[in-house]
């Protein structure tokens, strides 16, 4: 089933404008609340199974999508639409965060953050190579969780004192022994299969103050995926995700030693719920030096993640200023200390 969000006023196409969080027609500039828009200007048509062609209630004309697009627009005549089938029953998001950014605005944020590169070229830096750049609502799983710790290790403690002539170290040895409760709440971790794992990982914090409950016309006029993965195939991941900052919290309760070895290490986390939710992605492709470079951009607060290309001649001048500035201290303080300056 297709879904199409027609004007009340003129007809026309409806999309979601990210700076009103509302529904808005470009022709005659009506806005409407995403939650009160009326059923009767809601165009569908029905689908038999999950096949990869729809037909565009606007024109006509096919609209060709992959099995994971849940939503896309009309390549004949723009219009937004949506995918209703892959995006209810069980492949239904229970939350989404709209975008905040419009596309205009990812634009300019883009160009400033190449601008701030220190070390790519200056070719790059001009930020007048974007190839594209596309709205995507990605697929995530944002886990509750909850872990226990237990831990057994041995510590010591080192002390010198002088007696006379005499310099005595004195070691003291502990069994040391926690148990820790811990609980993480809305740890994301993408399920798309399309989607760069670090580059989604990059792209946090989200804001979670922002989400909503999932209504489709949010995706008007942005490209959406449906998950590849349920919670359960992903759960290995957001484990290993939280694995880290429980050794840091760990190490925060053991402290005062000069040494501490571990002697056994059992961590239990377990999920508590996980949440099915779209999060708002800006895909940037910036052509540059006869390759494609492709980042993304969270599409709340403008943060921009990728591995732009180096200058080697900036890279080397800055190794090069790195290495003047450790010669120039080295040569002080042998002035300082009673030599002499080259």
């Amino acid at each position: 089933m297709l879904i199409h969000y027609k004007c009340p006023n003129c007809g026309d196409d409806m999309a979601f404008d990210s700076a009103s969080g509302k529904l808005t027609c470009q022709s005659c500039g009506r806005n409407d609340s995403v939650e009160d828009f009326s059923e009767e200007f809601i165009s569908t048509r029905f689908s038999d199974d999950e096949a990869k062609e729809y037909v565009c209630n606007n024109c006509g004309a096919a609209v060709i999508t992959d099995a994971d697009t849940s939503a896309t627009s009309c390549s004949f005549c723009g219009a937004a639409v949506v995918l209703a089938d892959r995006v209810s029953g069980n492949l239904a998001p229970d939350k989404v965060i709209p975008f905040k950014i419009s596309k205009e605005e990812a634009i300019q944020a883009f160009k400033k953050w190449c601008k701030n590169g220190r070390l790519t070229p200056k070719g790059f830096m001009s930020a007048d190579r974007i190839k594209g750049i596309t709205g995507i609502y990605v697929p995530f799983w944002l886990y509750d969780l909850h872990s226990v710790a237990d831990v057994t290790a041995k510590a010591t403690k080192v002390s010198s004192y002088t007696r006379g002539d005499y310099i005595y170290t004195e070691t003291k040895y502990y069994d040391v022994r926690r148990k820790i409760d811990l609980t993480f709440n809305k740890v994301p971790v993408d399920a798309s299969e399309k989607m760069n794992d670090e580059l989604m990982d990059k792209l946090e914090p989200y804001d979670y103050s922002s989400l909503k409950d999932f209504k489709t016309p949010y995706l008007a006029g942005y490209l959406a995926e449906k998950y590849n993965y349920n919670n359960k195939d992903l759960f290995p991941r957001v484990k290993s995700k939280v694995s880290s900052y429980i050794d840091k919290y760990i190490q925060s309760t053991i402290g005062g030693y000069s040494s501490v070895q571990y002697i056994e290490k059992n961590v239990d986390t377990n999920e508590t719920k996980a949440h099915y939710v779209l999060l708002p992605v800006w895909m940037v492709y910036y052509d540059y030096d006869k390759q494609e470079h492709t980042f993304a951009m969270n599409g709340v607060n403008g943060k921009v993640v990728g591995r732009p290309p180096l200058s080697f001649a900036k890279v080397s001048a800055w190794f090069g200023g790195i290495a003047a500035a450790t010669f120039v201290a080295a040569k002080l303080i042998t002035v300082m200390v009673g030599g002499d300056i080259w």
